[in-house]
């Protein structure tokens, strides 16, 4: 047996000794006076309690102080977080990913009185509907979004497709095309010549949309 393995049973033992002949003395105590007795007994359970109740109290205190540099810690994250979510010019949207910038541009549809929710249904089967827009009327409103730099431009195809899938695909009654970049000509050209054409949202128009809070269906 090591030294440090025999220095604990030994403080084992004694501190059983220690409790043996203080239980024995409380015995021939109580049997001796008994009414003395009950009264120490007394007093040492309710100092017990005042002890602990003390302790829980230090404890709870020492608890409470740490809430003060938690809670500016978190305020922080959240109002960070909310910045990252509305930006305020296109070098911000274009910072984001293409899932954060749908939900920025989620965000940015709610700020219109007349929109009922904006939620963001952008995924690897998508076709086509990055953010479902339902307005207090009853119309629903597609939003493709399309976060490219300033030399990948939406082409004529992607505004095909997303006319052939907005109405018959998804039920909704407009759809519109966001983009941080612009479109093509043949885009535009395409756009025209559709009977019901959709709403063309290059950069500039997001920049005025984020600062107006104008929707462009509106």
């Amino acid at each position: 047996m090591s030294r440090t393995a025999r220095r604990r049973t030994a403080r084992l033992h004694l501190s059983l000794t220690g409790w043996t002949l203080t239980l024995f003395a409380l015995y021939i105590c109580a049997r001796t006076w008994p009414i003395q007795t009950a009264g120490i007994a007394t007093a040492l359970a309710l100092g017990g309690i005042v002890t602990v109740r003390r302790s829980s109290r230090a404890r709870r205190i020492r608890g409470r102080g740490r809430f003060p540099i938690a809670r500016p810690a978190r305020l922080v994250h959240r109002i960070l977080r909310q910045r990252a979510a509305r930006p305020t010019d296109l070098a911000a949207y274009l910072a984001l990913d293409p899932t954060g910038f749908e939900h920025a541009i989620a965000d940015l549809a709610r700020r219109d009185p007349q929109v009922r929710s904006a939620t963001p249904q952008g995924g690897s089967d998508d076709r086509g509907l990055d953010v479902l827009v339902r307005l207090r009327n009853g119309h629903r409103i597609l939003i493709q979004c399309k976060r490219y730099g300033p030399r990948n431009r939406v082409t004529s195809e992607d505004v095909q497709k997303t006319n052939g899938t907005y109405r018959d695909i998804h039920g909704c009654d407009l759809a519109v095309i966001v983009t941080t970049s612009g479109f093509t000509r043949s885009a535009v050209q395409t756009n025209t010549m559709l009977a019901r054409p959709l709403l063309l949202v290059d950069g500039h128009g997001l920049t005025t949309w984020t600062a107006s809070s104008r929707p462009p269906w509106a």
